[in-house]
């Protein structure tokens, strides 16, 4: 029997499906859940999100009558409870990263890009998977964080707030969407980089490198600078208190939100041009 005969004899597919951006979303989804980054990179920063709040605010407490005034005022009870946000971002960010750049070292990139030849589906179903997964897990760690690190707190009535305080609702569920920010800034550097080491040094300069190099310059222009850093602009969205050098939670948020579609923009315009 002939390779043609043959060939006539397999029996078509009842159905054959096309490529809608939900059925990439689905597919991401697999991917993302399937990885065994995933696993880890989610559980140091729910670890670290919990972990360094309790710590901190039972150093406080255990030192507290021992503090000079003016380490009293630099322990906010918001601050001790939101310290964890700080460190595990980069747990989060080098998710983040290698949502995209995993593929590109595996080659797995092709076959992902040979289903959906258009290719920006796949970044904006990636994207919106991630964002999606990355919210809905480090909200209750923050959330925990904060009561857990109120709970130690409760021998010193000045360390006490409440949920209901003029703004602690928004800096505490801000600090989950700042943390989702920030990863979804990485993978957008991830995209561009396409390279995992680089992409998580690029990610490092901006947020751990640049900020403390702005204070070599004269004050008043790092005062006028920093507030425009992408850490900064983004911290505005679960700090409680704002003064003439830093801007607006609102301000911030649409601020680091513009760097985010930034990034994006040039992933994209890359990502159409680019062989693979």
């Amino acid at each position: 029997m002939s390779a043609v005969s043959q060939a006539q004899q397999i029996p078509r597919l009842a159905h054959t499906g096309r490529v809608t951006q939900l059925r990439v979303a689905l597919s991401e989804w697999t991917k993302l859940r399937s990885l065994r980054s995933t696993l880890w990179s989610l559980f140091a920063g729910v670890l670290l999100t919990i972990l360094l709040p309790v710590l901190f605010a039972a150093i406080t407490s255990s030192h507290w009558g021992s503090m000079s005034p003016h380490e009293r005022a630099d322990r906010h009870p918001l601050d001790i409870a939101l310290a964890g946000v700080n460190v595990s971002q980069l747990a989060i960010a080098v998710l983040g990263v290698l949502v995209i750049t995993g593929e590109y070292s595996t080659g797995m990139i092709r076959a992902s890009f040979t289903a959906v030849p258009k290719r920006l589906p796949v970044l904006w179903a990636k994207t919106a998977v991630f964002a999606v997964v990355a919210f809905l897990l480090m909200l209750p760690p923050v959330l925990i964080a904060f009561f857990a690190s109120q709970a130690i707190l409760s021998r010193h009535h000045i360390l006490q707030i409440s949920f209901s305080h003029p703004g602690v609702a928004r800096s505490i569920i801000g600090g989950a969407v700042y943390l989702m920010l920030v990863g979804i800034f990485a993978l957008g550097i991830g995209a561009i980089v396409r390279n995992t080491a680089g992409a998580i040094a690029t990610f490092a300069g901006i947020f751990f490198v640049i900020p403390p190099l702005m204070n070599i310059l004269p004050s008043n222009w790092n005062h006028a600078i920093s507030k425009y850093l992408p850490s900064e602009a983004g911290r505005q969205l679960f700090s409680l208190t704002h003064d003439a050098n830093s801007f607006s939670p609102g301000a911030g948020a649409l601020l680091f939100v513009g760097y985010c579609a930034l990034t994006f923009a040039i992933a994209a315009v890359l990502l159409v041009r680019r062989d693979t």
